[in-house]
């Protein structure tokens, strides 16, 4: 394995995983998806994107499971506790629009 692209998978799902909480989420109406183009659909863009310095920990004697993939779980996590700890209260769906954060403060 590559150590460049093993951190480049770090980075890369970190980014994703932040926009996923942030950001992303496909919207429907009654009867369908209205999220129908990229130019409306909410994302992370690069000049919001978190500095990241990936680490990568070699367990020699085990065979790889994936590189980025781990990443996800723990980013969300991270972002979902830093709101709690920040306000006390918890988030109970993603992303955390300015309209949902507002509405779980007020709450």
């Amino acid at each position: 394995m590559n150590p460049s692209n093993v951190e480049n998978q770090i980075i890369g799902q970190l980014v994703q995983a932040a926009s996923r909480m942030l950001f992303e989420e496909v919207r429907f109406d009654t009867t369908q998806v209205t999220s129908l183009d990229w130019n409306s659909y909410p994302i992370l863009r690069f000049a919001d994107c978190p500095a990241v310095t990936p680490v990568i920990v070699q367990r020699l004697e085990e065979a790889p499971s994936g590189a980025g993939e781990e990443v996800m779980a723990a980013t969300a996590a991270a972002i979902a506790n830093a709101f709690f700890d920040a306000t006390g209260k918890r988030m109970g769906i993603f992303p955390f629009t300015p309209e949902r954060v507002l509405g779980v403060l007020a709450g």
